[in-house]
């Protein structure tokens, strides 16, 4: 038997001990692509939710289309270097009040001149957001955005806190201002772009984006996969584009731009580790996750039903998965 076979071997029965003494209760779905194939793929059944809107109790399979939350915003950035390579929207360092001119006051705010289309990919706007309080009402603010008549004034005109570009500051508005920036220089919805550019080249049989009271879709957070497509996309990710994505912007996307905690970064819209095994990673409430590994060859998608609740189910098998 070879080495990585045998790894294979130790890593699904460190998987399937972990759900079988109940360590990952609310595991929806696991799949594991080592070597460019899948060697693990698990499926549970539980409560689930479509952005909040119950779904009743649901027995997973790999079929089965879920919220993956917040790694929406990860690929939002896919898509963004699609456009960008296309000279569809403008680049990092681009000016970003100037691409909403609907906002007259806004664009000749001088405390708002120095925003770029970067500190928006980096979550370092700088502008007053709290999402760290419950996803139940307008405190957070990210459903005080979607409760406003006009989603992009409501992020433009938050007071500015600090000089953009300084510090980290988790945004689901900042991946509203990407979507709508693809949506605008492409001319399309940010949904029919995905399908034509990223998921029906891939071959994915089934995809959803949420959208909002205003019919957009809700570029944060809306997003539902098949685990074995989220799976998929990391391998795009693996693979430096493949011929979708613009190797160059991969590589910008995994870049360490602004440390969240000690070898803990985020880049643009994907979160970085720099320790002794360096990947990046999408995030989702609830445990929604997507790894890429480069060095180990290793794609982990994880999808469960913790929402609002932490990522104790998918850090379980995810644990198992690296062997930590």
């Amino acid at each position: 038997m070879r080495d990585d076979e045998e790894d294979a071997m130790g890593m699904i029965e460190r998987v399937d001990e972990v759900l079988h003494e109940g360590k990952a209760p609310a595991l929806h779905g696991l799949v594991v692509v080592s070597g460019g194939r899948i060697v693990a793929e698990r499926y549970g059944e539980g409560p689930d939710h479509r952005l909040g809107e119950p779904l009743g109790h649901v027995v997973f399979d790999r079929d089965t289309l879920h919220d993956v939350r917040s790694v929406s915003k990860s690929v939002v950035a896919l898509l963004y270097g699609v456009a960008l390579g296309r000279g569809l929207v403008p680049e990092p360092g681009e000016p970003l009040l100037p691409q909403f001119p609907e906002y007259r006051d806004l664009v000749d705010d001088p405390a708002r001149a120095h925003l770029t289309v970067g500190h928006a990919l980096t979550m370092t706007l700088g502008l007053d957001w709290n999402e760290d309080v419950p996803y139940t009402g307008p405190d957070n603010s990210e459903v005080a955005m979607e409760l406003a008549p006009d989603r992009y004034r409501f992020i433009l005109e938050r007071p500015v806190v600090e000089e953009a570009g300084t510090r980290w500051r988790y945004c689901g508005g900042a991946s509203a201002l990407l979507g709508a920036l693809i949506a605008r220089g492409t001319g399309r919805p940010l949904e029919e772009y995905a399908a034509t550019e990223l998921f029906e080249p891939l071959g994915f049989p089934a995809y959803e984006w949420s959208k909002g009271d205003d019919g957009v879709a809700m570029a944060a957070s809306g997003l539902r996969l098949r685990p074995v497509d989220l799976a998929a996309l990391g391998r795009l990710v693996l693979d430096g584009g493949g011929d979708l994505v613009p190797a160059a912007w991969v590589r910008e996307l995994g870049r360490p731009r602004v440390e969240i905690a000690d070898g803990f970064w985020y880049g643009y819209q994907w979160y970085v580790s720099t320790g002794g095994r360096p990947w990046v990673e999408a995030i989702g409430n609830g445990g929604q996750r997507l790894l890429v590994s480069p060095e180990e060859d290793l794609v982990v998608a994880v999808t469960a039903g913790e929402y609002d609740e932490g990522q104790g189910s998918a850090t379980a098998v995810l644990d198992a998965v690296l062997g930590r």
